[in-house]
Parts: structure tokens; sequence; C-alpha cells
């Protein structure tokens, strides 16, 4: 009589699926809750008598006024307040110097919030669909890097805190985003604070103020130029 041998059950050794992409589902979910607390801090900021609050600010004394206006001021740009408006009234609060610090640290506080706020909602949303407008769009931003990050922050294509959010859901690493952001920002925090100061020190306005912001339009265009000159190039033949 012949034994017949049955061979234990193996587990099976298929990898299972790591790293699989957030669902479209829940991407909307996290988008309605980040547009809850933005529509939220949106209207807060609408309502609170936001005079009053600076005056209670300034009796923080010059340092702890400017940080505490930093932070305000990031907040009410993560919110969609106008960066211009907020950069005059550093300004006018805290005179041209030290304005100009604050409103470039407010506009870096927000961009770091809003990127990452737009991670945590949307990350991969733009290249979701392969070969759609949105996935060629990220695949544009992610090529053209750090002067991508320049030229949209020079422009005034949309709010300053939309900007960041739409940013989180590209493909555009972090380093890239924060630095060109941040290089983008200091001619306009520059300039603006100036003219805010001049509000209440009208003789220290000169023509000197409107430098930072040439040399961002001059950034700019340079930009423009460049990828025009190099989309004019004919692509290299490939080699047999």
């Amino acid at each position: 009589m012949t034994d017949t041998l049955i061979a234990p059950s193996l587990p099976s050794t298929a990898p299972a699926s790591v790293g699989s992409p957030m669902g479209w589902k829940r991407r909307l979910i996290r988008f309605a809750v980040l547009g809850v607390v933005v529509g939220g801090l949106a209207f807060a900021a609408a309502v609170l008598p936001l005079r009053e609050i600076g005056d209670a600010v300034m009796m923080l004394g010059r340092t702890g006024a400017a940080v505490a206006i930093a932070v305000v001021g990031g907040l009410l740009l993560s919110v969609m307040v106008p960066r211009t408006a907020i950069t005059i009234a550093c300004g006018a609060l805290l005179g041209a110097a030290t304005g100009a610090a604050a409103a470039l640290a407010a506009a870096v506080i927000a961009a770091i919030a809003t990127y990452y706020a737009g991670r945590w909602a949307g990350r991969g949303a733009l290249k979701a669909k392969s070969g759609s407008k949105l996935a060629r769009l990220d695949g544009w931003l992610d090529r053209r890097g750090l002067s991508a990050v320049l030229l949209v922050r020079l422009l005034p294509l949309a709010p300053y805190g939309l900007v960041g959010y739409a940013y989180g859901t590209t493909s555009v690493c972090r380093k890239r985003y924060l630095l060109g952001t941040t290089l983008a920002a200091i001619p306009s925090a520059i300039s603006y604070a100036v003219i805010g100061a001049a509000v209440t020190k009208p003789h220290e306005m000169n023509p000197l103020t409107l430098a930072p912001a040439l040399v961002g339009f001059a950034l700019t265009t340079a930009i423009v130029w460049r990828w025009k000159r190099s989309a004019r190039r004919p692509a290299a033949p490939v080699a047999a």
C-alpha cells in the first residue's frame, strides 16, 4: 500500500499592495474638511475687530508685536486675505524694515501651512488621471522646478493662499516650493511695507521704494524670456 503524502499548504508569497494612491472619495472628504476650516477662519477674520486687535498687539513691544503680526498675518493669508493689504498693514504698524521682515515671515508661514494642508487634502490629485490636462500641468510644474514656483508667485495669478493649497496637490517638492516662494516674496514685502510705513511717515517715501518691485518684474521677464528661448530650440536628434 502506497502512502500518499499531502504537502502542507504554504502561505501565499504574493506581495501585498503598498502605497496605493488615495481614492477620490477620500480626497473629496478631505477637501470638504479643508474647505470648512478655511471658510470658518475666513468668517472669523471678517467679523473680528482687527483694528482693536492690532492696537492690543502693539502693546507687546516691538519684537513681540512683530512676531504676533507675522503669525496672524500668516493665518490671514491662508484664508485668502490679500497679501498686499497685509504687507501694507505690517509697514504701517511696524515701520519699513521691521514691517518688511514681519510681512516676509507671514508669507513663509502661510506658504508652509497651505502647502502641507494641500498635501494632506489631495496629494497627487493633479496626476491621478494619466494623460489628462491636469497630469500634464503637474508634469510641467515638476520639470520647471524652482523657476515655475518663482513665476507663479511673482505673477498675481491667484490669491496667495490658494496658490499654496494648489501646489500642495502637485509633485513639486517642498524644498523648491518653499525656496521659490520665499525668494519671490522678498521684493513685494519690502516695497509694500515701505508704502505702508509712508502712510504714517510720508517723508520716508522716495523713488527707491519701487526698486524691489522693479527687481521682481525684471526677474519675471527674465524667466519668461528664458522659457520662450528654450522652447524655440530644436530637439536634439536621438542616436540610433
